[in-house]
């Protein structure tokens, strides 16, 4: 399975750990050094809506600092997401910008699906400060206008001084099996016949393995007697962390209330047959039964790790 464009952090693999960009948050304070990588870093440009300015091609545009203004200051809304491989820096700049309009704008999910895993992620970035801020304009202790400082990572009530900063909702999703058998549910909204695992958001005071049982008996009636943390995706729609479980189950009858449409048990040869018809509506689907979460998603991933924990060893 090819990696999601929202890089997945594994437990205990290095290499997962590196990110697309270095945050280099040592920078966010210094703007002599900001003003000095502004003129060859490259700016992600977003309108209004959150879509990314693309080229003919329908690829990111990220026009050089110089392009655009003589310094990151000078456009007062740019910034800074960090710095890559080769010590560019990176930009992001929300406004209609005449001198790079481009006759194509691509939204996030399309750009998960379609674009290098590189630009997707610094895109993604980039649309979850833009979400926060057009959010948190105001104080929330005293109302008062809020002004951004360190690069566009901190926020600062002009009344009371509160500080404010990026908001990240931590959430579970958990492939639940009763040793045999993958539970899997739908939601009403989603397309027809698409399935996934079981996901929900952390309550306070509460541990991860707390939520993952919590969200399970919840949404589905069935009880899970225990569960390990496998992974971690960011998923930006607009600003969660899924933290990813495997979970052992009793074979409980699945049981939905309001959140899910369905839930059930799949077979493996159920799972297979699913994965078989490729996306919705893509060139294998062939119309009839269940189809899974795409490809771009943790749930995805979760779903090919508890088949090919079934394998036989030969297989693997």
């Amino acid at each position: 399975m090819e990696p999601a464009p929202f890089a997945f952090v594994e437990a205990g693999v290095d290499a997962a750990c590196r990110a697309a960009l270095d945050r280099a948050d040592r920078l966010r304070d210094d703007p002599d050094a900001l003003n000095a990588l502004w003129a060859r870093g490259h700016v992600v440009l977003l309108d209004e809506h959150g879509h990314a300015y693309a080229d003919d091609a329908g690829q990111l545009l990220a026009p050089h600092g110089e392009q655009i203004s003589e310094g990151p200051g000078g456009i007062g809304a740019a910034v800074f997401l960090g710095l890559d491989a080769r010590q560019r820096a990176w930009f992001a700049l929300e406004g209609a910008l005449t001198a790079f309009f481009a006759p194509r704008r691509v939204d996030l999910r399309s750009a998960a699906s379609l674009w290098p895993g590189f630009d997707a992620s610094v895109f993604a970035q980039a649309r979850a400060l833009q979400h926060w801020r057009s959010r948190h304009r105001h104080c929330g202790v005293c109302g008062g206008e809020v002004a951004l400082s360190r690069a566009g990572w901190q926020g600062r009530c002009s009344q009371c001084g509160a500080e404010h900063y990026p908001r990240t909702d931590p959430a579970v999703i958990v492939a639940v099996s009763d040793g045999a058998r993958l539970l899997l549910g739908r939601q009403k909204s989603w397309p027809a016949r698409r399935y996934s695992v079981i996901a929900g958001f952390v309550e306070p005071g509460e541990s991860l393995e707390q939520t993952v049982a919590r969200e399970v008996l919840e949404e589905t009636g069935v009880r899970v007697r225990r569960c390990r943390y496998l992974a971690s995706q960011p998923w930006p729609f607009p600003g969660a962390l899924m933290l990813g479980f495997s979970a052992d189950a009793e074979p409980d009858e699945p049981q939905v209330g309001d959140e899910l449409e369905e839930a059930r048990w799949f077979t493996r040869e159920d799972v297979l047959a699913a994965r078989a018809r490729g996306e919705w509506g893509g060139a294998q689907d062939d119309g009839q039964g269940a189809v899974l979460s795409p490809g771009i998603s943790i749930s995805r991933w979760l779903i090919e790790q508890w088949l090919q924990a079934g394998e036989p060893t030969s297989a693997r």
